[in-house]
């Protein structure tokens, strides 16, 4: 089993470099199909507000709009041209950005998207917060949250897989199959198992033993956050295991509790200093 197909998000953003050498990398193991998607968001006003805009001013949007799509698929063509990379299609869309990645995604093995910065500016009209939950939430696909900051050559040697039971869990896991393969370095964390049911005598020994008859060889990590917050202890480990890959699955309370109040995911999503494969 191996990635076909693969989507990414592309833009003009700086981050967006190593997004797209991050595709190469994981669409050459595999000789996957990489597709590229840019957006044409849509101008949101107030009703109230557009009132006072005439058709021209809506063109004009529209217009700029394509010529930032354009660019950013001509990044991309270059990229693709200078790495070698044959199979390649570029595709600009238009409507709600989430919306249509979420449905391109269903017809890819696996898609890429940034980490949202609240500083950045690249795609006017578009919440970057919003689109990176549906995307995740919406996709039905394995989703590669990449970060805004940082570069990732050797993403999937060494990774680790938060394991905490759940279906989310299970099915980030089971997507991730074809990187955990291939990695040189597989820890499965478990943390306050005795907060969560379904672990069995020996938390995290029944999933390892999944991973190994798949030929992964998996080490088993326990561990408590007592007074710590468990996104941060997560992010903690990342760094004590050197891991530049975290397979993790995506909003196990409701998204709205995670907002409200916080959560693992929330955290994550915000934080991770790695590239982070999300299923939901």
């Amino acid at each position: 089993m191996n990635y076909k197909s693969i989507l990414v998000q592309v833009d003009n953003s700086t981050a967006c470099v190593e997004r797209i050498n991050l595709a190469f990398s994981l669409a050459a193991r595999s000789e996957a199909h990489l597709t590229a998607l840019a957006f044409l968001p849509p101008l949101q006003l107030p009703p109230s507000v557009h009132t006072h805009f005439g058709p021209e001013v809506r063109e004009r949007y529209a217009a700029l709009r394509q010529q930032e799509a354009d660019q950013a698929l001509d990044r991309f063509r270059q990229m693709a041209a200078s790495a070698g990379v044959a199979s390649v299609e570029m595709r600009r869309v238009g409507g709600d950005p989430a919306a249509s990645f979420a449905l391109h995604a269903r017809y890819h093995d696996l898609a890429i998207i940034g980490q949202y910065e609240q500083a950045d500016e690249s795609t006017p009209g578009q919440d970057g917060r919003a689109f990176q939950d549906h995307a995740v939430l919406g996709a039905g696909r394995p989703v590669l949250v990449v970060p805004y900051a940082g570069k990732f050559p050797r993403c999937g040697r060494n990774v680790v897989v938060a394991w905490d039971a759940s279906r989310e869990a299970s099915r980030a896991v089971y997507d991730a199959l074809p990187l955990l393969k291939a990695a040189r370095e597989v820890t499965v964390l478990v943390i306050n198992a005795e907060k969560t049911a379904g672990h069995g005598e020996e938390p995290g020994a029944d999933i390892a033993l999944v991973m190994a008859r798949h030929g992964i060889k998996v080490n088993v990590v326990r561990d408590s956050s007592r007074e710590l917050d468990v996104g941060i202890l997560l992010l903690s480990r990342l760094a004590d295991l050197d891991a530049d890959l975290l397979v993790m699955g995506a909003y196990g309370h409701s998204r709205l509790r995670e907002i409200v109040a916080g959560g693992v995911t929330r955290t994550l999503l915000e934080s991770t200093p790695v590239p982070l494969l999300m299923s939901h």
